[in-house]
């Protein structure tokens, strides 16, 4: 298996040979448990509240959502991931493995970042039906491919400091100096606007590599 996930990371090289790596946290299930709702719907923020409390094994039950952004426990938004590489000096041209699951509300949210960067890499689009199909049977597998693609990137960026995020980082520390480069959520709140070109530099001294 091992095998197979290294030949999927020669195969995305092959296209453009460098990368980066976005562990894009943004799925149902982390915005629910987080309680983290800004940029959604009203309908999708009752959608992710009823998910929370009538999943039986979260003990929190009512999360204050604006209290979790401002005290930075929330993770980017794909917009906010956009705003935060092209202020890095990434070119919208640069190949961006996705590694997620399911983006929560898909095209209408993960568009704000494949309207900056539209070279977008996804598994789905990497890996053949049959191999999906062997890593599809098994959560673990999925979740070891996005992992060993993360690891051997030019470049990892986690939208969410989590477990994997950290395991990879600390994974490729080891392997030697690999760039990761890990948003500081407590201050990208200061960075909303920096859509704009003539905020770019201010984007970058309010939110350093």
């Amino acid at each position: 298996m091992t095998v197979k996930k290294q030949r999927l990371v020669d195969r995305l090289r092959s296209r453009g040979g460098r990368y980066i790596a976005l562990h894009l946290r943004y799925e149902k299930d982390m915005l629910s448990f987080t309680g983290c709702a800004y940029g959604l719907t009203d309908a999708e923020s009752e959608e992710l509240r009823i998910l929370r409390e009538t999943t039986k094994y979260w003990k929190v039950k009512k999360i204050n959502s604006t209290e979790q952004r401002i005290g930075g426990f929330c993770p980017l938004t794909p917009k906010e991931v956009g705003i935060f590489l092209l202020a890095l000096g990434f070119p919208p041209s640069t190949p961006i493995y996705i590694a997620a699951g399911e983006i929560y509300g898909g095209n209408t949210h993960l568009s704000e970042l494949s309207s900056r960067f539209p070279n977008l890499i996804f598994k789905e689009s990497l890996a053949t039906a049959e191999e999906l199909k062997a890593f599809s049977n098994h959560a673990s597998q999925n979740a070891a491919l996005d992992y060993i693609i993360s690891v051997e990137s030019d470049v990892f960026v986690p939208s969410y400091s989590g477990n994997m995020a950290r395991a990879v980082e600390g994974h490729r520390r080891f392997l030697g100096h690999r760039k990761t480069i890990t948003p500081d959520s407590l201050q990208h709140l200061h960075c909303v606007g920096c859509e704009r070109v003539d905020l770019v530099p201010r984007c970058l001294d309010i939110w350093p590599v």
